[in-house]
């Protein structure tokens, strides 16, 4: 699922480095408390947390200040019927027709699940690989908007694409895992243009080491979670190489440490959660309020 540019962040805007356990981190069983490998999240108004529990084969309701959370899609072993998820990797809120849009990796599909009373799903997208298509309400053909020509390093091309956002101008960005860049495709382009990583897979500011989750502000700003270097960097629009947000430790279990972040995102207020993978839990980091210049 594709995420949209919600919130204007300043540029010279800082997060408290030690992250505060908002969902999971009580190891990775099946418990409404419990969390495994997490990926995708989403943030509702209220601050509710959706969270795809990937390795449950299952969507997560945790609400604002909850110490646990409640299953509010799959949870019924990994399969493809229209009650089972296997291995979900996001997960969005569709307002209009109250349910949820979970990406439902394994069966290669896109799944709308109501939100009230769910006890099944129905595929509205299938057959998704190496390409980003756009689909219109009810359209089950979709249209090519990035990638598309196999697999490969050129600009024409994505090679595993994790996740996607759009900004207000209709541009797509797309992480993709495999090129270890960020692409940002212009409405109606036939290449893409690379506007994070791309030069290697090491550590350095101009690099990232397995990009996933990724999400753009309304003044361009990449914020990417570069998942092997276990870190959130921001990327300015046009900028040769990122910053450095909040991690950069080293894998760890401390509050100011990363196992392999996937997913991020921020709420109306600016803080920032990211799923923080192999500790199997959700981490907020508040914004500090004294940016203002």
């Amino acid at each position: 699922p594709l995420r949209a540019p919600g919130i204007n962040i300043h540029p010279n805007a800082r997060w408290q480095q030690n992250g505060l356990t908002v969902a999971g981190g009580f190891g990775g069983r099946n418990g409404n408390n419990q969390l495994s490998y997490p990926y995708g999240l989403y943030i509702d108004d209220d601050q509710t947390i959706y969270v795809a529990d990937t390795y449950h084969h299952r969507i997560m309701e945790w609400k604002y200040g909850a110490t646990s959370g409640q299953v509010v899609a799959g949870g019924n072993g990994a399969g493809n019927g229209t009650h089972q998820l296997d291995l979900p990797f996001d997960v969005i809120v569709d307002k209009d027709r109250d349910s949820l849009i979970i990406s439902d990796w394994v069966n290669q599909r896109v799944v709308r699940w109501p939100r009230r009373n769910g006890a099944r799903g129905e595929t509205i997208i299938s057959n998704i690989d190496c390409r980003v298509r756009r689909y219109r309400i009810d359209d089950t053909e979709g249209i090519v908007v990035a990638g598309g020509n196999g697999c490969g390093k050129h600009l024409d091309q994505l090679c595993n694409p994790e996740c996607v956002c759009v900004d207000r101008d209709h541009s797509v960005y797309v992480s993709e895992w495999g090129n270890r860049r960020v692409m940002k495709w212009k409405e109606g382009a036939k290449e893409g243009i690379v506007v994070a990583g791309g030069q290697g897979s090491e550590n350095s500011l101009k690099q990232l080491n397995g990009p996933n989750g990724v999400v753009v502000d309304q003044s361009g700003t990449v914020y990417v979670a570069d998942e092997g270097n276990h870190r959130i960097m921001r990327w300015p629009k046009g900028a040769t190489q990122g910053s450095v947000i909040a991690g950069d430790n080293g894998p760890g279990t401390e509050p100011n440490q990363y196992n392999f972040p996937y997913g991020l995102l921020f709420d109306r207020h600016g803080n920032l959660y990211v799923s923080d993978n192999e500790n199997h839990r959700i981490q907020k980091f508040n914004i500090e309020q004294t940016t203002t210049n």
